[in-house]
């Protein structure tokens, strides 16, 4: 016996069927930049993502600070990946893959105005940790699994485009914390995490 497909509207899953209000919260005004995937080894991953999925290579970098390579590929009809892996002994992607294995490590909401994310989630009563809002290049800050069914998520504003970052990323510049890597670097000379300082 088949039954009828009942389209119901937001308004009505909000109770307001009834009332006649118009259903308008505030937004957060958030795009999904990329997803963070931890993965053992970059140069088996990334062939994957590139030549099986159709990902073009971004940029890439390796954080001495935080013990852990990362890089971005976007896809032809958008969308990014983000794949991360420890460059150092007892980094935090290095405890991540010890505890769950490879798999999704975080989702990063891009937002035009962080202060205004941070005021909004918190008007909300959404907790936030490591918020970081120094630095005008990169502000970041973070909700924890336990508030967000599972998932960390990370919210962040970025002064640079894609293209841009891509670009700076060729440009000589002074390692301090980071290096920039190239997709070479990333396929023929895996960490040594013999030689990495370890992360305090």
């Amino acid at each position: 016996m088949s039954h009828p497909v009942r389209y119901v509207s937001i308004p009505y899953l909000y109770g307001q069927h009834d009332t006649g209000r118009r259903y308008a919260p505030t937004m957060l005004d958030a795009t999904v930049d990329h997803v963070s995937i931890a993965v053992r080894d970059l140069r088996t991953a990334i062939p994957f993502y590139t030549k099986t999925l159709g990902a073009s290579f971004l940029f890439a970098g390796e954080r001495h600070d935080q013990g852990f390579r990362w890089a971005q590929f976007r896809f032809p009809g958008g969308g990014k990946v983000e794949l991360v892996t420890p460059a150092s002994s007892g980094g935090f992607v290095e405890r991540f893959l010890e505890r769950r294995g490879e798999g999704v490590h975080h989702v990063t909401l891009k937002v035009p105005d962080i202060e205004r994310a941070l005021a909004h989630l918190g008007d909300r009563g959404v907790p936030l940790f490591n918020v970081s809002t120094d630095r005008p290049e990169w502000k970041e800050a973070f909700i924890h699994p336990r508030d967000a069914n599972g998932t960390l998520i990370q919210l962040a504003q970025a002064r640079m485009s894609d293209e841009d970052v891509a670009r700076h990323h060729l440009e000589p510049h002074d390692p301090g914390s980071h290096r920039h890597l190239t997709l070479d670097d990333l396929l023929v000379k895996p960490p040594d995490k013999a030689v990495d300082p370890a992360i305090s």
